[in-house]
């Protein structure tokens, strides 16, 4: 007699835990490849400028941390140092397992139920991470454009370049239809006969009221878009700066702006493509070793640069798990929490980063 299959939920945690080997492997090569002398002493550049970069990551929490507060429905409020905590703690949890956005997202409501209700928490970071998502698209779109034109790129890189940009092409117009149709996505996922179940039938309705939530938001409260647009923008230019800032000390000279846009844009799709790997180790220098090398400024210098992020996602990580022990939280609870399930359904037809 064989015994029951493994739940899922193992299969998926093994499954992570062979990815993160992968890239831990990769990671170990590419430095032996390099020499961990040549990359320590273009760490030691940085020296105390480590601080600032520091910093420049705490001002990206703080500009989605705004955002998501800017989102929430009157008459209900979540004062700005909140929102702050929660999304450290979120960002915590998405970068250190494989679950990503299916912890993190949960995890930020966890952190600020005592203060917002659920479900208007849930709401307003659903409409944050769609604003959040845009922008990316837009980031990335923007890359791709500078690195077609600004570069001299080898025929496989650029067709994958152009087919990039088609393809967030595509995405912008989806997401124009959408806003304009505003179908019930979520509802239309679920199989026929799981969708005619009367034990679904109440959560259904949820779902739909919050893609109504979402699709005419941007109507209902026009005040406040231009503020929550902005603070994504201002998420995406501080990595910029963040990007030049790591280059001007590793190389000891400011490189062109465009090429820290370039690779803060390149940066931005290797979180989204491999949020899955905690913390993107092996293949976020991999892929910045790539990049620079491009640019003409040698693997060295973006394997450098790498780890630089890695230090900062470090420390910021170290911080949100410490807000986690502070609140009592863990990955555990926040996955067997059912009042949390409705951020975990608007998670998982995605798989998306946060």
């Amino acid at each position: 007699m064989t015994g029951p299959p493994p739940s899922p939920k193992r299969q998926f945690t093994a499954a992570g835990l062979l990815v993160a080997a992968a890239g831990l492997a990769l990671f170990v090569w590419l430095v032996w490849r390099i020499g961990p002398a040549e990359i320590w002493s273009g760490f030691k550049q940085v020296g105390w400028g480590l601080g600032w970069i520091l910093l420049l990551g705490g001002l990206r929490f703080g500009a989605r941390a705004f955002a998501w507060s800017a989102c929430l429905e009157p008459p209900h409020r979540l004062r700005w140092a909140d929102a702050f905590v929660a999304v450290v703690c979120g960002d915590s949890l998405g970068n250190l397992t494989p679950l990503g956005p299916l912890v993190g997202e949960p995890a930020k409501v966890a952190c600020v139920r005592r203060r917002v209700p659920v479900g208007p928490a849930v709401t307003a970071l659903a409409i944050e991470n769609v604003i959040y998502t845009l922008s990316v698209a837009a980031m990335l779109a923007a890359g791709t454009i500078a690195l077609l034109f600004g570069v001299r790129l080898p025929p496989e890189l650029r067709e994958f370049s152009e087919i990039t940009l088609g393809l967030i092409i595509v995405m912008f117009a989806a997401a124009g239809w959408l806003l304009w149709r505003r179908p019930s996505v979520l509802t239309r996922v679920l199989p026929g006969p799981l969708r005619r179940s009367d034990g679904v039938t109440s959560r259904l309705e949820q779902l739909h009221a919050l893609e109504q939530q979402i699709y005419t938001f941007a109507s209902r409260r026009r005040g406040v878009m231009v503020p929550i647009v902005a603070a994504e923008l201002l998420f995406h230019a501080l990595g910029v700066v963040e990007a030049h800032l790591t280059l001007w000390l590793i190389l000891g000279s400011p490189p062109p702006v465009l090429t820290s846009f370039i690779l803060e844009s390149t940066n931005r799709l290797i979180q989204v493509v491999f949020k899955f790997i905690p913390l993107q180790v092996g293949v976020g220098e991999a892929a910045s070793g790539f990049f620079t090398a491009l640019l003409g400024l040698g693997a060295t210098c973006g394997v450098t640069l790498s780890l630089v992020r890695k230090a900062r996602m470090g420390f910021w990580t170290l911080v949100g798990m410490i807000f986690l022990v502070y609140q009592g939280l863990s990955t555990r609870t926040i996955l067997e929490d059912a009042e949390l399930q409705p951020a975990r359904e608007l998670q998982a037809p995605a798989r998306r980063p946060s």
